[in-house]
């Protein structure tokens, strides 16, 4: 009996055994179990093969299905990126443009997310790269700049901030040498309002520029040769260069230029001072390869550019030269005016008696001082032309005295010849007179000579 009992147990945990393995068996069964990756992954995971070894239209493909197919996914807004970055691999003219506009695409989808700064980054990056020199096409490096501008206003916080803030920097570096290369070839050929407009308005878009002390100083030369009214100006482009850029090559020529101006010299501003040091300890020179493969490259030389202070983020303002007439915004608030003249005329009443002036001569020193003011006021405006206009009026100087002196000359000759003509005439005259004047009574025969009255007679 108790054999029985304990046979019959052990077949009831058997059958209970029996039981719970079949249900388990089951359940391994069903088709999402029977495959541990989910379908969306498979196709996520066998694009991103394909894109490590090359094959980048095969994971397109994919990543198109995965979006397509699985709506709700967790991996479609990193089968977007994987797009982009898909064309940005391939590269060439049409995958960066490709890539550029997936990368836009996806920070305007996910802004949010984490990726969204390297997304605009590789856009930064894009621009970056495809710039050319200084002195060529700007397109891509003005785009370079805008899109890493980006990076630090809508990323300040991101990982990628600090690489395109130096970007940014080296970019500005590349766009300030274009407008000196322009500046200082007005300077040289002495197109002083247009040198002086380029080169200050450089300075004050891109002061972090390596070469704004030689800049400052081009400006205030070209300033101190439009005359005396630019006076001021000349001596704050000369004061700049020593108070913001203490230890730049026209340092000296600055100062001296001052002293001989009678113009009170600035101390160097310690921030200044400090910026420029580190920027001397910091530089790296490139290697003697690099500078003579330098020409073969197509990509600026940026290795003079800052590794320190905030970079321009605000678009360059146009700047007037000093060649065009400023126009005057009072007149040109005032209905009925056209608004372009100035209105520093002015009368005033003498007090006292009519002999003042004659008593005080300080009064009339007064008035030659202001005379002498509006006169330098009402100076004609410098041109860019003003070389080639002396230039020009020297040569047509020297061919209006060569003219000059070659009708001097015909005068001359023509006045020698009529006095010969009337000399001659005078002698013919006078020759017709003594003739006139043989005695008369006379024989003609008595002209004749003594042979012929004893001539033989014809036969």
């Amino acid at each position: 009996m108790l054999l029985s009992n304990i046979a019959s147990k052990r077949t009831l945990v058997a059958a209970l055994s029996m039981a719970l393995l079949g249900s388990c068996v089951h359940k391994y069964e069903t088709p999402i179990a029977k495959n541990t990756q989910q379908p969306d992954k498979v196709l996520f995971d066998q694009a991103m093969r394909d894109i490590e070894h090359g094959r980048y239209e095969v994971a397109r493909i994919s990543l198109q299905t995965l979006m397509n197919t699985y709506e709700s996914s967790e991996y479609l807004a990193k089968a977007k990126l994987a797009i982009a970055d898909s064309w940005y691999r391939e590269g060439g003219a049409n995958g960066m443009a490709q890539a550029e506009a997936e990368y836009k695409d996806f920070i305007l989808f996910y802004p949010g997310m984490e990726e969204a700064a390297e997304a605009q980054n590789r856009v930064c990056d894009i621009h970056y790269k495809q710039m050319d020199k200084s002195d060529r096409d700007w397109s891509q490096t003005v785009r370079a700049e805008d899109e890493c501008k980006a990076v630090l206003t809508q990323f300040p916080n991101s990982k990628f901030a600090p690489q395109a803030m130096q970007r940014v920097r080296d970019i500005q570096e590349s766009l300030a040498e274009h407008e000196f290369v322009v500046g200082n070839f007005y300077w040289k050929r002495e197109m002083n309002p247009a040198a002086a407009n380029r080169l200050n308005a450089l300075v004050d878009q891109y002061p972090l520029f390596s070469d704004s002390g030689e800049a400052l100083y081009e400006a205030g030369d070209a300033y101190s040769k439009m005359g005396p009214r630019f006076r001021k100006q000349a001596g704050e482009m000369f004061a700049r260069v020593l108070r913001e850029y203490p230890l730049s090559n026209r340092a000296d020529d600055a100062k001296r230029r001052l002293q001989d101006m009678e113009m009170p010299i600035p101390q160097a501003d310690p921030n200044a001072l400090a910026r420029a040091k580190f920027e001397q300890a910091n530089y790296h020179r490139q290697g003697v390869m690099s500078d003579m493969t330098s020409w073969m490259r197509g990509t600026p030389d940026v290795s003079h550019a800052a590794k320190s202070g905030q970079p321009t983020m605000t678009d360059p303002k146009r700047t007037i030269p000093a060649s065009v007439p400023v126009v005057n915004t009072e007149a040109a608030n005032t209905p009925g005016t056209s608004g372009v003249g100035t209105t520093d005329v002015s009368a005033t009443t003498v007090n006292g008696s009519s002999s003042m002036l004659d008593k005080s001569p300080d009064a009339r020193s007064h008035t030659a001082t202001t005379q002498t003011a509006s006169e330098q006021t009402n100076q004609p405006l410098p041109t860019n032309r003003d070389k080639e206009l002396k230039k020009y009026r020297e040569q047509a100087a020297k061919k209006q005295a060569a003219l000059e002196k070659k009708k001097k000359k015909a005068n001359k000759d023509q006045q020698q010849g009529q006095e010969q003509q009337q000399g001659q005439a005078q002698q013919n005259q006078s020759n017709a007179t003594q003739g006139a004047q043989t005695p008369t009574g006379t024989p003609a025969a008595a002209s004749t000579p003594a042979t012929t009255a004893n001539a033989p007679p014809h036969e």
